[in-house]
């Protein structure tokens, strides 16, 4: 049984997990199920919902799905939320990982095309798609 592909070459789509997903509620899952939807490439990210967990826990169990999974991208909900807060205190030290505070659609689609890029540097790139992606419309806008 071959593992699955982690690097990419011009023609090889990137499979398995490049990026943990966490925020309250369904919001992870959400997103990472509308990944897979549009994209079939959902497997690149690891929802993890957080509901009625302590910070504390919540670094816990991210720190857990980050070595597991071998990965160094961690994109979160909320700027100021628990999940930032704890993964902030997980990334210390790692100079090689990278977090995106509120995350959205077009940020994680961004990231799951990025082939050419290292998890992080396609994370650093999807975050300013994300932002790009904003937009007001109507009346005062």
């Amino acid at each position: 049984m071959s593992s699955p592909i982690v690097g990419t070459t011009e023609s090889t789509p990137i499979v398995g997990p490049r990026a943990i997903v966490a925020g309250h509620g369904e919001f992870a899952a959400g997103l990472v199920s509308a990944v897979q939807q549009i994209t079939g490439r959902g497997a690149q990210l690891i929802p993890v919902a957080v509901n009625k967990l302590s910070v504390q826990d919540i670094e816990d169990l991210l720190r857990t799905r980050m070595v597991e999974a071998d990965v160094r991208v961690i994109f979160t909900d909320l700027q100021a939320g628990s999940c930032t807060m704890a993964s902030r205190r997980i990334l210390r030290g790692m100079d090689d990982a990278v977090l995106i505070a509120g995350a959205n659609l077009p940020t994680l689609l961004d990231f799951v095309f990025a082939e050419g890029r290292t998890a992080p540097e396609a994370a650093r790139h999807a975050a300013e798609r994300g932002r790009a992606a904003i937009s007001a419309h109507g009346a005062g806008a």
